[in-house]
């Protein structure tokens, strides 16, 4: 298995090598690659098992480090990224000729974000080339919030993992889109859609394609278990015996499921606290053995259409 530590200087060896490594964020931990060098852009896909359609994100400590691979910072985003940088908020924004094609799935624009983690920031300013990373597990997976859980899955196939502890946010970073001086939302995340708005007003949602994404994440179906996932009502009327059935709930306990099999996101109705521990009670149901998961729905605001919209895809069956 991986080797799983604090060490920013072996974290900069190994990816001064050409190789990969696990990368603590506030959001989800990556699966981080020099963005400069092809072969290692070529292992993240690699690693991960992710089609080459889907591009990846490239991560950087300041804004200032962003005019190195990119064209332009259009005004918009120039706002969003003084209010929200560091932190859960991804950009579109045009590539520059050092930010291969492979990096963006032949896309003339790049999806960038500083990460506001601790670890993250002294290693990125310790290298002289961003990082491209995506999450740190196996394509179309559960994304991973704690540095055993990226051992769990990918550290017969990396050397490192640096530890920055469990994820403060738990899902992944909004991504916003600038189209004809447009403003859209390619991707719900850990940015709640009413505070993009407050500081560029009224914005469009794309929602999710199936193939050739404008931006990472919009997979159709992806974020899924292992264990067949379906919404409360869906098949549930049919079963008789639900001592084999796992429930995932936002505040509630199910009253018909045993309660021992069910995990709730946050028994105070906080969506922040749903959004920590998504990715993680999924994993904990996912290892219990069920025949099958059952899940809800969360209100459709603030962070919650983030967290609808993971649990609408891990649902999805292709």
């Amino acid at each position: 298995m991986a080797i799983i530590g604090k060490n920013i200087d072996k974290a900069i060896e190994v990816l001064n090598s050409g190789e990969v490594i696990g990368l603590p964020t506030e959001t989800v931990y990556g699966l981080a690659g020099n963005a400069y060098n092809t072969e290692a852009v070529t292992k993240i896909f690699s690693v991960k098992n992710r089609p080459n359609f889907d591009p990846l994100i490239v991560h950087t400590s300041s804004i200032e480090r962003i005019n190195e691979f990119v064209t332009e910072i259009p005004e918009m985003a120039l706002k969003l990224a003084n209010k929200f940088m560091p932190g859960p908020l991804t950009l579109l924004l045009p590539k520059k000729e050092n930010i291969s094609d492979l990096v963006t799935s032949g896309l003339p624009t790049v999806a960038v974000r500083i990460p506001n983690h601790p670890l993250a920031i002294e290693l990125l300013e310790g290298i002289n080339f961003p990082l491209a990373a995506p999450s740190a597990n196996p394509f179309g997976y559960i994304s991973p919030t704690t540095a055993q859980h990226v051992d769990n899955q990918l550290g017969t196939k990396i050397q490192y993992i640096l530890d920055g502890g469990e994820c403060n946010v738990g899902i992944e970073s909004s991504i916003v889109g600038f189209f004809e001086n447009e403003v859209v939302v390619l991707r719900k995340g850990g940015l709640a859609i009413e505070e993009i708005e407050a500081i560029v007003g009224p914005i469009k949602i794309n929602e999710h394609s199936s193939s050739n994404p404008q931006a990472p994440g919009m997979l159709k179906s992806h974020y899924a278990p292992r264990t067949p996932l379906s919404f409360w009502g869906e098949k549930s009327f049919s079963i008789k015996d639900f001592s084999n059935t796992g429930f995932l709930a936002f505040r509630d306990y199910n009253h018909v499921i045993p309660k021992e099999n069910q995990l709730v996101l946050s028994e105070k109705g906080d969506l922040n606290e749903a959004a920590k521990n998504l990715f993680a009670y999924m994993r904990l149901l996912d290892s219990k053995g069920f025949s099958e998961i059952f899940t809800e729905l969360l209100p459709e605001i603030g962070l919650g259409r983030a967290i609808n919209d993971r649990i609408k895809r891990a649902t999805t069956q292709e």
